[in-house]
C-alpha cells in the first residue's frame, strides 16, 4: 500500500504520522502455490482474464526481473505525481529481495527498475538507448523522476541488492522508498512480480479478488478499477475456473475454446480492438524472429561468452529448402496487415461499440475447422525459430511475454512453423490459435503459478509448452477434448523442471530448453490429434500436480541461481 509519511515538529523533534492512502492501482493477488495456507476457499474467482493481460509486448530478458520491475517503478513514480509529491523528492532508494537480488544482475532487474523510474514501460522504451542512459545514471549520480525532474541517485548506494533477505509475500520483492530534502520519507511502497509481467503489492491481496490485475497504465483509473473488481460477477460472459468447466462451457455453448474466450474479451473489447491486438502480438512475435535470424552480433552480452546460433542455423535451412539461390537470403516474415474499420474476420462490421449478437460474432469469426495433416519436418524449424526468439530476449530486445520472457521462444515458434507451411487463413489461424493458448495459460495462472521463482521453470517453459500443443492442436482441427490432452501431455512432461540460470541470466539453459519445448509441444499435438481425446490423467489433475510440486521444490532450483547447472557450470 503505498503510504505517505508527513513531518510536525513536538518540542522541536520531527514526528512522523503515517497515513494510509488508497492505492492507485489494483493488482492480482500472489497465486496460491506460493502461500499455500493462506487461500481462502468463499474467494473462488474464476479464471479469465484478458488475453492482452496475458500476452503483453515488452522487453527481455525476463517477465518477472525486467518486466515486472520497470512497471512497478513507473507504477510508484506514477504514484508520486497522483499525490503531488514528485517535485518534493530529492532522492530515492530501491531495495531489491529474494530471487530479485539473487540473479538481478543477470536479468537486467536494475537496469529496469531505473528505466521505470524514468518513466518508461516495457512496451515502448527504445531498447538501443538503455544501457547508454543506465551508463549516464551511473556517472552523473543522478536520474530524472518520469523524464522531468532530476534528482541525486547514485546506483551504487541507492539501489540495493538484499541476497540474503526474502519478503514473506512472494519470492520477488522489491520496497521503493521516497525521500525529501531533509532526508524525511515521504512515501514508501513495496511491489511483487509474480510471473508473466504481472505486478501485485500486500494492501491489493487483501482488499480485492484474484482477477483484480493491471498490466497497463489506464487514464480512468477509478472507472476501471470499479469495473474489474466486479469483474467476476459483472463483465465475463462465460467464466471458467478450471478444464473441466471450460470443456463443459465449450460444449454447452457449441463453441471452441477459442471462441469462448473470444466471446469474453468482447466485455472488454470492440472486435476491431480484439483482432488488431491479436495481430499486433503475432507480427511483434514474427519481427523477433526475423531479428534474431538476422542478427548480426555474434555473441550475446552479460558474460558467458554464449554464441548467438540463430542467423547460421536459419542460413543452413534456408539452402536446405530452397537450394543456393541467393534471392531467398533473407527472411521470409509471416506479417499480417492490421484490420481497418470496415471487417473482423471479413464477415462482421466493426464499430467502437461493442457487439449486440456477440455469441455469433464469436462463430462466424473463428468458425470450426476441418482436420488437417502435416507432412513436413518440424524439429528443425521449431528449433531455430525459438532459439532466435530467446536470443533476440537475452540480448534485451523487444519480444512478446508468452506467458513470460524465459519462456517467449515457444509459442511463437509453434505458431510460425503452421504460418509457414500448413495455414490457409492466416488471420483467422492467428486469431484461434493465440486465444486457445490464453485459455489454457489463465488456467495455469490461476491454479498454479507463471512465475519460476515460485514453482521453477515447469510454470515458464512448462506452461508454454502446454499453451502451445493446445493451439497447435486447436488450428489444427482437433476437438476440444483433443486440445486439453495435448495441454495436458505438454505439461505431465515437464513436472519438476527446475529454474537454475548460469550466472543469473536467461541464455543458459534457458534458449535451448525453448527450443525443446516447442518440439514437444508438436509431439504433444500429434499424439493428442492421433488419439479421441480419452485420457487417464486429465489437464486440471496435472496443474495441480504442477502446484504441489511447486510447493515441495527446493528454493534453490526456483531462479536463484544456487543449485543446479548454476553452480555445476563453469563461468569461465
Amino acid at each position: 500500500m503505498f503510504r505517505l509519511l508527513k513531518t510536525s515538529s513536538l518540542n522541536g523533534r520531527p514526528v512522523y504520522h503515517r497515513g494510509i492512502v488508497a492505492c492507485f492501482r489494483s493488482y492480482s493477488t500472489p497465486n496460491v502455490a506460493a502461500q499455500p495456507d493462506k487461500a481462502d476457499p468463499e474467494t473462488d474467482h474464476h479464471a479469465v482474464v484478458s488475453t492482452f493481460d496475458l500476452f503483453s509486448i515488452g522487453v527481455g530478458p525476463s517477465s518477472s526481473h525486467t518486466v515486472g520491475p520497470m512497471r512497478a517503478a513507473k507504477f510508484f513514480i506514477n504514484d508520486l505525481k497522483d499525490h503531488e509529491l514528485l517535485e518534493k523528492v530529492t532522492t530515492l532508494r530501491v531495495d531489491m529481495f529474494g530471487s530479485l537480488a539473487l540473479t538481478g544482475k543477470g536479468h537486467g532487474t536494475d537496469n529496469a527498475i531505473l528505466m521505470g523510474i524514468e518513466g518508461e514501460t516495457p512496451d515502448k522504451v527504445e531498447t538501443s538507448t538503455i544501457l547508454s542512459r543506465v551508463q549516464d545514471i551511473h556517472t552523473n549520480k543522478s536520474i530524472r523522476l518520469d523524464g522531468t525532474h532530476r534528482i541525486h541517485f547514485d546506483p551504487e548506494k541507492h539501489l540495493i541488492f538484499n541476497f540474503f533477505k526474502t519478503l514473506p509475500q512472494h519470492p520477488n520483492g522489491m520496497r521503493l522508498c521516497a525521500y525529501d530534502k531533509d532526508a524525511n520519507m515521504v512515501a514508501t511502497n513495496e511491489y511483487f512480480s509474480i510471473g508473466g509481467g504481472f505486478v501485485v503489492n500486500d494492501a491489493t491481496q487483501l482488499d480485492h479478488g484474484e482477477n483484480v490485475y493491471y498490466k497497463q497504465l489506464e487514464e480512468d483509473k477509478h472507472a476501471v478499477v470499479a469495473e474489474r473488481k466486479d469483474q467476476d460477477i459483472a463483465v465475463v460472459s462465460l467464466p471458467f475456473r478450471n478444464a473441466e468447466e471450460l470443456i463443459a462451457v465449450c460444449k454447452r455453448e457449441n463453441m471452441s475454446i477459442a471462441q469462448v474466450v473470444y466471446e469474453n474479451e468482447l466485455k472488454w473489447h470492440t472486435p476491431l480492438e480484439i483482432k488488431e491486438k491479436l495481430l499486433r502480438i503475432w507480427n511483434t512475435m514474427d519481427e523477433s524472429i526475423r531479428n534474431g535470424v538476422m542478427a548480426t552480433e555474434e555473441r550475446l552480452p552479460g558474460g558467458l561468452n554464449v554464441r548467438r546460433r540463430a542467423p547460421g542455423l536459419y542460413q543452413k535451412l534456408l539452402k536446405g529448402l530452397y537450394g543456393p539461390v541467393a534471392t531467398t537470403s533473407g527472411y521470409r516474415d509471416s506479417q499480417l496487415a492490421l484490420p481497418t474499420s470496415e471487417l473482423a474476420g471479413g464477415a462482421a462490421p466493426l464499430s467502437d461499440a461493442p457487439a449486440r449478437e456477440s455469441s455469433s460474432l464469436a462463430t462466424t469469426v473463428l468458425p470450426k475447422r476441418q482436420r488437417k495433416k502435416f507432412m513436413l519436418p518440424a524439429l528443425d524449424y521449431l528449433s531455430v525459430y525459438a532459439i532466435a526468439v530467446n536470443e533476440e530476449n537475452a540480448a534485451g530486445n523487444r519480444i512478446v511475454t508468452a506467458p513470460t520472457n524465459g519462456a517467449a521462444g515457444t509459442i511463437p515458434s509453434v505458431l510460425k512453423y503452421y504460418m509457414e507451411f500448413i495455414s490457409e487463413n492466416p488471420e483467422q489461424d492467428v486469431m484461434e490459435f493465440l486465444l486457445t493458448t490464453a485459455a489454457i495459460g489463465m488456467l495455469f495462472k490461476r491454479g498454479a503459478s507463471i512465475s519460476a521463482a515460485e514453482v521453477g521453470c515447469q510454470g515458464e517453459v512448462g506452461v508454454a509448452c502446454s499453451m502451445a500443443a493446445a493451439g497447435f492442436t486447436a488450428v489444427m482441427g482437433g476437438t476440444i477434448e483433443q486440445v486439453e490432452n495435448a495441454a495436458e501431455i505438454g505439461m505431465e512432461h515437464n513436472l519438476g523442471l527446475t529454474c537454475d540460470p548460469v550466472n543469473g541470466l536467461v541464455q543458459v539453459p534457458c534458449i535451448e530448453r525453448n527450443a525443446l519445448a516447442a518440439v514437444k509441444a508438436v509431439a504433444a499435438a500429434q499424439l493428442a490429434l492421433n488419439g479421441e481425446g480419452e485420457h487417464r490423467v486429465s489437464l486440471d489433475q496435472v496443474i495441480e500436480t504442477m502446484r504441489q510440486t511447486g510447493i515441495d521444490m527446493m528454493s534453490k532450483y526456483k531462479e536463484t541461481s544456487q543449485g543446479g547447472l548454476a553452480v555445476n557450470v563453469p563461468l569461465c
